[in-house]
């Protein structure tokens, strides 16, 4: 039996970790979670969903409000933690500050690092830091974990062994469906929360757009123009309701509420603005939803596992596998932009039908096994 730590902060890399927590428990090994403190929000009712600890918390002070404070901070919490624990491994788990002081937190301390959902690349600056972030752990990882042939070759081109990369699909897909099928024969109103339930109750009859937007680049404008494209699009189609889980961030929310302010009476009855959703009522959402707007990596992936066609509010994505595959489009913030390809869906059926794509490009939900029996044999 191996001894395994977990980091992860934020909420994406609780729901993609969890499945790899899942099979590891299963087949005996041992493994801790340390919780690096970022989305301490909505970080908690996920660990208890998924029953996995944590074992160990950083509670964050931010005295430093940067990101060169944030780094310092996780770095010193992950060196204390593996002090403690001594693991054979580190996972983690994709292009966090969190992943990148726990990648270099293992390499100090000549820990092995298996990175989850590596080799993920835009050849941009954006999305900053995580670029550089995800470039940077894969100098530092033992275990290479891309999910997808394109993610493979971008490792490859970099110059990393093959022998150490190992494409496995992407765990979050694992995540989507086991959520999925623990919910699927719940009813609707338990999994929702009362502002979303009653929301949806009244508007049975219409088409359901979830949008979601967080990513530091649309902060300010773009966030606005967004916001706008909404509104013109529930000024359009009368049949559309839209339910937009807003970031906790003041002033990103202050920007989307502004914009909807000279919005009509009939159209805000179709507008319901709402707190992050716990997991098990985004993906109920998702499985309900006509189509996503949304700048989210995540749900790009998960809408594909449930066969939703996605409209990227980003000039870049780093799954393009997905788009290649015809399941989603780039639109930008551009206002006009998000109206056309909306309403082409809206307009279209056989456009509409084409981009519910039958199999998923980022994986079959055993990307974890494949992990684990990666990890197992070779350690």
């Amino acid at each position: 039996m191996k001894t395994y730590l977990a980091c992860m902060g934020t909420r994406p890399e609780i729901i993609k970790m969890s499945a790899i927590h899942r099979i590891l428990k299963e087949r005996g090994e041992k493994i801790y979670v340390f919780h690096t403190g970022q989305h301490e929000e909505v970080a908690y009712s996920l660990y208890d969903f998924f029953n996995m600890g944590p074992d160990f918390q950083l509670q964050l002070t931010r005295e430093i409000p940067t990101l060169s404070g944030l780094t310092a901070e996780l770095l010193e919490g992950v060196d204390k933690t593996i002090e403690k624990v001594k693991p054979d491994v580190i996972l983690v788990q994709g292009d966090t500050s969190s992943a990148l002081a726990a990648a270099l937190g293992g390499y100090y301390h000549n820990v092995p690092v298996a990175h989850i959902e590596a080799g993920l690349r835009t050849g941009q600056r954006d999305p900053f830091p995580e670029e550089k972030n995800r470039e940077l752990i894969g100098r530092l990882a033992r275990w290479h974990f891309p999910p997808t042939q394109q993610a493979k070759d971008n490792l490859l081109r970099e110059g990393l062994p093959e022998k150490s990369i190992h494409q496995v699909g992407n765990t979050v897909i694992d995540s989507a469906l086991w959520v999925h099928k623990q919910t699927v024969d719940q009813s609707t109103p338990k999994l929702l929360p009362d502002d979303v339930r009653h929301f949806m109750e009244g508007n049975r009859a219409s088409r359901l757009l979830l949008v979601t937007a967080h990513r530091r680049e649309n902060w300010g404008a773009p966030i606005k123009l967004i916001a706008t494209a909404v509104g013109t699009l529930l000024k359009l189609y009368k049949d559309l309701a839209v339910v937009w889980p807003l970031h906790p961030n003041p002033s990103v929310r202050k920007d989307i509420q502004e914009a909807f302010k000279s919005l009509d009476p009939a159209c805000r009855d179709r507008l319901c603005l709402t707190e992050p959703l716990e997991y098990p009522a985004l993906i109920t959402l998702l499985s309900k939803c006509f189509f996503t707007l949304t700048d989210s990596g995540g749900i790009q992936e998960e809408a594909s596992a449930l066969s939703r066609p996605v409209l990227i509010l980003r000039e870049e994505t780093e799954r393009q596998e997905l788009v290649k595959a015809g399941g989603a489009l780039l639109v930008g913030t551009d206002i006009r932009s998000i109206v056309e390809h909306a309403s082409v869906l809206l307009n279209h059926e056989r456009t509409y039908k084409a981009m519910q794509i039958p199999v998923c490009p980022f994986g079959d939900g055993k990307s974890a096994s494949r992990i684990a029996d990666i990890l197992t044999n070779q350690l």
